[in-house]
């Protein structure tokens, strides 16, 4: 057997013993008779104590009147004026023990006796203490914990000398503190630190465990002892699985009294940054019946699993005083009344970490006419086009504080045509503004630079590079100057050159590191219904953008892939109105897409159930060519576990997202059967599926799969979707129907 080093674990066991003659020394007086004593000797010998022991072989005569030890650790030859104990009774054999004692220290130690003629000692014997040292075992450490494997790490410390003959650890799912006579383990390593890792244990099981150490005196020692859990396996957990059970129609709790209980009602325009163990969600100023009204601007949730959202508030109290000053100021160099209660927007903010601070950019949009500054009213209608829209920024350090810093105006709405703000009619669409102010992205490229992704509607999106030390453009100048207009942004996207007044707008911007692509979503048509999801990506942030088909869109022209669009499931209402997305992704690199989705009108009989306006948080997949693909459900955190060949096998609801403006797009029918085949829903053939990559082919349409909740059911009951991109870019979304 191994002997891995000597230690001491435990008191020195010592005995001497000393037989002593007639005649002792250093009697009171040498001529009377005195005692003699035999049998000394030290037991029980540890770091501070002793006991020591004696036998009065002799009386010397008298009656023994003081019995005891004496002992010193500088004096050779001890004596009663020293240390001393007395021992107790009149027996001839006794006992002390003496205490209080030196670590690792020699003492020289004698009996004594005193009758009437004197007192008697024995010869001198000596004893050395013990180092006071003690094995120490520490905790086991438990990693690396899974379904059935674990790891267990330990060590042992000590400066003394007894020899280690074993060291393990022990474990048990029922014996609290484990031993040896439960499961023992046989590690690798040294007593300063040995490690077993461990396979076969049970899943969803709570095991305790603790090393140990063997000693060459046939010691076991034991460390404390942890606890540890091995992890559900992934197919328990899909059968323990409950869906979200929060409605979908949640007018009846659409009230500010009742914000606690929204979880992801009343989202419109999110953003996603997270901060330590939370994700924050930040929106526009949107809620049924106006909910909001009067508590703030910029509402925000949290959730740490993307499913449960906890209402915090909002996150600007009031407009920053900024905005009133900066728009009078540019009125007042443009011979225009004072505006002095301008009617604001708040809309579609953007978070971000930049460094270690977190900025929002927010736009805040201006609803008076240009010429009179009357609010925007058919009544009040004057010829000229409402007022511009502004960017502004705000900082934080901690968003679970919710201390944002203002720091004033990024950018404004920016003109090409001066002070011509004419409009003709309220039909004429030509609009004054160039590059609109509203809908922020931000960006930070891998090389560093700060980017502002911005406009809507107007003239396209562009592209505005920002100083990163403030957040800010170095120079603008005044934004009705044509010649200050590049400094306002360079133009990448737009969905008609020639159109001022063009149905895209929400530009959403990242960067896939795995793709080296810069992807540019978009969202095209009016928000109520027909908003749809587009992108087109770029190996450059300034563009050319292309398509799915390759087409250059920076200049012109509608781009595909179509991501979302209006579609409707059986058994349910289906969603409308489902873009102005923000991309994010998880610390395991996992992307989401999230945008509100409203309910289509008359839903449930609600004249008004357009302004149902729900969160929705759904999974992207990458197609092999690069693109992004949105799952058909939203995310609901289904247990990862495997998906068998055998469950694709049956009826599926099948949408294909044809763009059709404001129509939702209904389900057709598709089967598979077992002997691969698959048909309906426009698509047919044989149909393969790869287990590892979870790609479903049928024929040449390559489809992505997972497992999400079936939102439609009643009750909600989790099940397989896929999605995927035809060879027309638009996406094909499946859903498997479970009996």
């Amino acid at each position: 057997m191994t002997r891995y080093f000597r230690y001491c674990i435990t008191p020195l066991v010592a005995s001497f013993l000393l037989l002593i003659c007639n005649g002792c020394e250093e009697n009171s007086n040498n001529s009377l008779d005195h005692a003699t004593l035999t049998n000394l000797s030290v037991t029980k010998i540890t770091a501070t104590t002793a006991t020591l022991s004696a036998i009065i072989l002799n009386d010397g005569g008298s009656t023994i009147v003081e019995r005891g030890f004496c002992w010193s650790s500088t004096e050779q030859k001890p004596d009663k004026k020293a240390n001393s104990v007395k021992a107790e009774g009149f027996a001839t054999s006794f006992e002390g023990e003496i205490e209080n004692l030196n670590v690792n220290t020699t003492y020289y130690v004698r009996a004594y006796a005193i009758n009437n003629t004197g007192i008697a000692y024995s010869p001198v014997i000596n004893f050395t203490t013990s180092a006071d040292t003690q094995l120490s075992v520490a905790i086991t450490k438990v990693t690396d914990i899974t379904f059935t494997d674990a790891t267990f790490t330990s060590s042992i410390s000590t400066n003394g000398n007894t020899e280690i003959i074993t060291i393990g650890f022990c474990y048990s799912p029922s014996s609290n503190p484990p031993t040896t006579n439960d499961i023992q383990v046989t590690p690798i390593g040294t007593p300063q630190e040995f490690i077993a890792q461990l396979s076969g244990l049970d899943s969803n099981t709570k095991y305790y465990v603790c090393a140990y150490a063997v000693t060459d005196k046939n010691e076991t020692v034991y460390g404390e002892t942890n606890i540890f859990i091995t992890d559900i396996t992934e197919d328990d957990r899909l059968t323990a699985f409950s869906p979200p059970t929060y409605r979908d129609d949640y007018s009846s709790i659409a009230q500010w009294s009742q914000r606690n209980y929204w979880n992801l009602a009343n989202v419109h325009d999110p953003t996603v940054e997270k901060c330590n163990d939370y994700y924050y969600m930040y929106t526009t100023d949107a809620s049924y019946g106006n909910a909001h009204e009067g508590h703030g601007h910029f509402p925000y949730r949290r959730s740490k699993d993307l499913v449960n959202w906890e209402f915090q508030g909002m996150a600007m109290e009031k407009t920053p005083a900024w905005v009133k000053d900066t728009l009078n100021n540019m009125r007042t160099r443009l011979n225009l009344p004072i505006i002095d209660n301008p009617i604001y927007g708040h809309w579609a903010p953007v978070v971000r970490k930049t460094g270690n601070k977190y900025r929002m950019y927010y736009c805040i949009v201006i609803d008076n006419y240009i010429k009179t500054g009357k609010p925007n009213t058919t009544e009040n209608f004057d010829n000229s086009w409402t007022e511009r829209g502004f960017i502004g920024l705000m900082e934080t350090d901690d968003l679970a504080s919710n201390q944002w810093v203002d720091k004033g105006m990024v950018v404004c709405s920016s003109s090409d045509r001066a002070k011509d703000w004419s409009r003709p009619n309220q039909n004429n669409w030509s609009s004054y503004f160039k590059w609109n102010a509203i809908d922020p992205s931000f960006i930070i490229t891998p090389s560093g630079e700060h980017w502002l992704i911005y406009g809507s509607w107007h003239s396209g999106i562009v592209a505005l590079k920002l100083n990163p030390a403030t957040g800010k453009p170095d120079i603008l100048g005044e934004p009705w100057d044509i010649n200050a207009l590049p400094n306002y942004g360079t133009r990448i996207y737009t969905r008609s050159a020639s159109s001022r007044w063009q149905a895209s707008e929400a530009p959403e911007i990242i960067y896939n590191e795995t793709t080296g692509y810069y992807y540019l979503f978009l969202a095209y048509d009016e928000l109520s219904v027909a908003y749809n999801t587009r992108v087109c990506r770029s190996r450059n942030i300034e563009g050319p953008y292309t398509d799915f088909n390759n087409k250059d869109v920076s200049a012109g022209g509608d781009c595909k892939p179509i991501l979302t669009h209006p579609y409707k499931f059986n058994d349910h209402s289906g969603w409308v109105g489902i873009s102005h997305c923000c991309i994010f992704k998880d610390d395991n690199g996992k992307w989401y897409y999230s945008s509100q989705g409203r309910l289509p009108a008359n839903t449930n009989g609600n004249a008004y159930s357009n302004a149902i306006m729900m969160g929705h948080i759904r999974t992207i997949r990458w197609t092999d060519d690069g693109w992004p693909i949105v799952m058909p459900e939203r995310y609901a955190a289904v247990p990862d576990a495997e998906i068998k060949e055998s469950e694709l096998v049956g009826t599926w609801e099948s949408i294909t997202l044809s763009y059709n403006s404001g129509r939702q797009m209904s389900p057709q029918t598709l089967t598979l059967t077992n002997d691969m085949k698959a048909s309906g829903a426009n698509i047919s053939g044989n149909w393969h599926y790869d287990s590892v990559n979870k790609t479903l082919t049928i024929g040449s349409l390559k489809l992505y799969i997972e497992r999400e909740v079936d939102w439609e059911a009643s009750p909600r009951v989790h099940t397989i979707v896929f999605a995927g991109l035809n060879s027309a870019g638009e996406t094909v979304w499946g859903k498997l129907k479970k009996s």
